[in-house]
């Protein structure tokens, strides 16, 4: 599914949000606002394999903080 720019629209392999993919624009994409560790990544990377909106890499970078603090 295409928007009317050049980006495409597509769905959070988490919660199945739909929002504007970047991947060709890697600095404009929305996701690059989310600063991740290379641990919080790999968390992330072991349960999703496709693009996730910033709400949901927010909240899993949440959700390993508290893992790691217990």
């Amino acid at each position: 599914m295409l928007t009317s720019s050049k980006h495409e629209i597509i769905r959070c392999d988490r919660c199945g949000s739909a929002f504007e993919c970047k991947a060709n624009s890697y600095t404009k994409c929305e996701c690059t606002k989310v600063q991740l560790t290379i641990n919080e990544t790999q968390y992330i990377s072991e349960s999703y394999d496709g693009c996730l909106c910033n709400s949901c890499l927010v909240t899993l970078r949440n959700e390993f903080q508290e893992q790691i603090r217990s």
